[in-house]
């Protein structure tokens, strides 16, 4: 599926959107250059999952967890993981497992998404959903998802 987006907004309701079709135990993995969308769609995308924190970019911690409100979990989805790979170089996949990132993705409880998740292609599951951010110009942005 190829999207159009022509303001953050629209992106914002594209992550919404597609948080809305989760079952539980998906990985997204975000690829994209910097600027290109991936944390406003992941601002989006936690909101569709009834996130009711503020969305910070983990880029310095790497990690961050945040809790599913009760009243939100039909679908028994408990938690929401951010991964931002931006900051790591070298050993990456390494990283990824000293964070428990692989103990995380799979479970029917978690959503987990990984922005930068080009720096680790081998590591994700079979299964793992990719969206590529492409950024057009102004605001628009071209978004992949397979």
């Amino acid at each position: 599926m190829d999207v159009l987006t022509k303001s953050p907004e629209e992106t914002r309701r594209l992550g919404e959107k597609i948080a809305r079709s989760l079952k539980g135990g998906e990985t997204l993995a975000l690829v994209g250059e910097l600027g290109s969308g991936k944390t406003t769609f992941v601002k989006g995308l936690a909101k569709g999952l009834g996130v009711e924190q503020r969305i910070i970019s983990p880029t310095f911690i790497i990690l961050r967890k945040y809790d599913i409100p009760l009243v939100q979990r039909p679908r028994g989805i408990k938690n929401f993981y951010h991964i931002d790979l931006y900051r790591l170089e070298g050993a990456v996949e390494s990283e990824l497992k000293n964070i428990g990132a692989p103990d995380v993705w799979g479970k029917r409880q978690n959503i987990v998404v990984v922005e930068w998740a080009e720096k680790v292609t081998g590591l994700f599951p079979q299964n793992t959903i990719w969206i590529k951010f492409e950024n057009l110009g102004k605001a628009k942005r071209k978004i992949k998802v397979n």
